[in-house]
């Protein structure tokens, strides 16, 4: 898990978050052990901007993977972010049950909490949901 709070750290620096200064970095590791990052990148037209959480799944889903096990998310503030809606239900798209770590950076280092996507989630609708 360690690896993963470092890469998201990391690809954090890298948002493009003009509007709202909320910056975000994501990483998600797969069953086969790759890990896969993104940052949020908003855009003038809102409709167009990208969570870092769905920029890592769609780096996933590029190179061929389809199974995450674990998605860390890093913001600034005490009580670290959660994915939002949008993004629970991508993630929900490829593992239910994958553990989310969410990171808060504050002056004083880091708070962490860690739960399950089915947790943030738990009537997701999947492509089960598509077979009646």
């Amino acid at each position: 898990m360690e690896r993963l709070v470092k890469e998201a750290r990391a690809v954090r620096e890298r948002a493009h978050a003009p509007y709202s200064r909320y910056f975000v970095g994501a990483a998600i590791a797969t069953k086969s052990g790759a890990v896969f990052k993104g940052c949020n990148v908003e855009n003038a037209s809102y409709g167009g901007c990208i969570c870092a959480e769905r920029g890592a799944i769609m780096q996933m889903v590029a190179a061929g993977e389809r199974h995450p096990v674990a998605c860390v998310v890093v913001t600034a503030g005490e009580r670290a972010g959660s994915p939002c809606g949008i993004c629970r239900q991508v993630l929900a798209e490829f593992a239910k049950d994958m553990t989310i770590v969410m990171v808060g950076l504050t002056p004083r280092g880091e708070t962490r909490r860690a739960t399950t996507l089915r947790r943030l989630l738990p009537d997701a609708f999947t492509p089960e949901s598509l077979l009646g």
